[in-house]
């Protein structure tokens, strides 16, 4: 059968059309409760968070017992220096972590996974991932966004019969979305997938396909051409759709493993698809559903970043103890001088705040009971932002031999600490999965969105004269029960979240009565910024990123303070977690105040007139006195559907 003409040529969008692509992706209900949500709104809704939430006992058992298989596993099989070396994870490794159970940890046990929790999933992937970070990246790439998840939520019962069995012991999957011109604009998407019967014809390349080069299952977004007058006669839309694809497909090129400043074992490619067929029973969802798949699967399968994030940072204050406690400056150790000491501080209480992000969050997405759309991408922002922070503290602290190789200290007889390793390895979190530009618009359009469903036709262009009435309408009924809030609240009353200052240890309700009272400041510097740009205010990227920020910090401030409490209620160090718990809040108060005073006191309107000059060439004289080394070759490789003359090189996993 021949296959069908293809479209070549990448589609054409405006910035408009982008964006309605964007939002016809987003989850547009909230059926059920947030607590950052309404962060951001001005309401502290404690009750949210507060008892914590705990997991079941036989989820606890489950999860423990795995932990300890796989702690056995990563001690004893696992040789992260040899991973670095060799950039590659080794055959028998990967083997071991089938044998293991590991590829279906969170695949439903009648499928034959392991059926953790996602609490337990995350404790497992902190703990794999500090071993070697390409590991937890593989095993993260294949359940967090690969063929497990999408098919859990929007899957045939057919579908996940035939290929959940196949992830949770012998295949790995890959998730392929970006293009070599395509990353966070999805709209602009190129790879076409054409109908033609009960098949379509998939052709394009995918860039960046994280375990692309050793996967047997893939994920592919493609765009399937919208048939001429309207759906066509199989009920087909066209739009961006998802498909399961066989890796060892005929047409299916791997055309270049990709290497990377950091997680060197990465299985990381480039992917051309040349007249693939694919049965369209493998299609997941309908036609035109795939961004908003893609979306939804990432509201939990965010939460694995910060997981190795938290793993990051225990395994920096371990360093940090150890070699502060030995290493002498001027008659004691360094940790006693406060320039260290104030490092090591840092990094103790962040990584109990990112700790208690993280656990809070993923045991909200077990229990099912909120909406954590927000808290997930707030835990994805936060958590890569500060672990970048403490790995490069903890490199300063270790001061030459913190710059020094684990290699290279070993040979000349020191401990091979990995440093400047770690910090190679967390810098791709900030871009993986949403970069942190692009995780700040992504939050910022859910924490106004209670703004635009009552105002959004006021500043829509499009919209009719009557329209506009009408939502004037609705603006002022919810502006006239929502802004008399913002004025007073708990946050002002001596012994609100009394609670929280037990007898014998830190005051907390000081901390909670700070976050309610930021919160409402919050929502009222959002109000005011809407007021003032209107339409204008979603190019106002720098002012958002800051409400963002803030509300990442308030809610990290309610994550800790509301774990120390649980911790001391069950008496697990429950002192030293008020401490840290304290010792964080107080950190964090002073980045918001810094935020804060930035919404409205900042650079934004002359970064925009030197970026302009840059662009125009004003400043090329500022270039002189240097040379590039950079290579010859186009900026972004051709990418128009093709066959290719490379080789490919999939790397198959050999079994035993």
């Amino acid at each position: 059968m021949s296959a069908p003409t293809t479209p070549s040529s990448r589609p054409t969008v405006t910035e408009r059309e982008a964006r309605q692509v964007a939002e016809a992706a987003r989850e547009q209900d909230w059926r059920k409760p947030s607590f950052a949500k309404e962060l951001f709104l001005g309401r502290f809704r404690l009750d949210l968070l507060h008892p914590h939430p705990l997991p079941a006992a036989d989820d606890v058992q489950r999860g423990e017992e795995f932990l300890a298989k796989l702690r056995d596993f990563c001690e004893t099989k696992i040789d992260g220096a040899v991973i670095e070396r060799d950039a590659r994870i080794p055959d028998e490794v990967i083997t071991g972590l089938k044998e293991l159970g590991a590829l279906g940890m969170k695949i439903d046990t009648k499928y034959g996974g392991l059926g953790l929790t996602q609490v337990y999933y995350n404790k497992a992937l902190a703990l794999v991932g500090s071993a070697n970070p390409a590991i937890g990246a593989l095993l993260s790439a294949h359940q967090s966004i690969g063929v497990p998840q999408p098919l859990k939520m929007f899957g045939t019962q057919e579908q996940k019969d035939t290929f959940l069995p196949r992830c949770a012991r012998t295949d790995i999957s890959a998730f392929l979305l970006t293009e070599p011109d395509v990353g966070s604009d999805p709209a602009r998407l190129a790879t076409t997938a054409v109908r033609d019967g009960d098949e379509y014809v998939l052709d394009g390349v995918k860039l960046w396909t994280t375990n692309g080069v050793v996967a047997d299952l893939l994920v592919v977004m493609a765009r399937v051409p919208k048939p001429e007058g309207g759906a066509d006669a199989a009920g087909g839309k066209g739009g961006i759709t998802a498909f399961v694809v066989e890796a060892a497909s005929e047409g299916i090129t791997v055309e270049n493993r990709n290497a990377f400043m950091g997680l060197r074992g990465l299985e990381n490619g480039v992917t051309r698809f040349h007249r693939v067929r694919v049965p369209a029973a493998h299609r997941i969802g309908p036609e035109g559903a795939g961004l908003k798949i893609a979306l939804t699967t990432l509201n939990t399968g965010r939460l694995s970043l910060p997981a190795m994030c938290v793993g990051a940072g225990k395994w920096c204050l371990k360093i940090a103890r150890e070699w502060s406690a030995v290493r002498e400056q001027w008659g004691k150790p360094v940790a006693l001088h406060e320039a260290v000491g104030s490092k090591i501080s840092f990094i103790a209480a962040t990584t109990f705040a990112l700790e208690a992000v993280l656990d809070l969050s993923s045991q909200m997405a077990d229990e099912d009971r909120n909406d954590i759309r927000i808290e997930a991408a707030l835990a994805k922002l936060y958590g890569s932002e500060m672990a970048c922070l403490m790995a490069d503290e903890l490199v300063q602290i270790r001061g030459g031999r913190g710059f020094e190789t684990a290699a290279s200290l070993e040979a000349r007889g020191e401990r091979a600490v990995p440093a400047e390793q770690l910090l190679r390895d967390l810098r791709i979190n900030r871009i993986f999965e949403g970069s942190t530009e692009i995780m700040h618009l992504l939050i910022a359009r859910e924490a106004v969105d209670a703004h635009l469903s009552v105002a959004g036709d006021l500043i829509d262009p499009d919209k009719t004269l009557s329209d506009k009435a009408r939502a004037g309408a609705q603006a002022s009924v919810f502006y006239a029960r929502w802004l008399p809030k913002l004025v007073a609240g708990p946050g002002q009353l001596p012994r609100s979240y009394a609670d929280f200052h037990p007898p014998g240890h830190q005051d907390l309700s000081g901390h909670l009565r700070y976050v309610e009272r930021s919160a409402r400041k919050l929502a009222r510097s959002t109000f005011y910024a809407m007021s003032r740009w209107q339409g204008r205010m979603e190019t106002k990227q720098g002012f958002l990123g800051r409400i963002v920020d803030i509300g990442a910090e308030l809610f990290a401030m309610s994550a800790a303070c509301v774990r120390a409490e649980h911790l001391r209620a069950v008496d697990d160090h429950g002192r030293e977690a008020y401490q840290l718990a304290d010792a964080f809040c107080r950190q964090s108060r002073i980045r918001v105040e810094e935020l804060f005073g930035r919404l409205w006191s900042n650079t934004d309107d002359l970064d925009r007139k030197v970026v302009k000059g840059v662009l125009g060439g004003a400043y090329e004289w500022l270039e002189q006195g240097v040379v590039d080394p950079s290579g010859d070759g186009p900026w972004i490789a051709d990418a128009n559907p093709s066959e290719t003359p490379h080789a490919s090189v999939r790397r198959v996993i050999k079994e035993g």
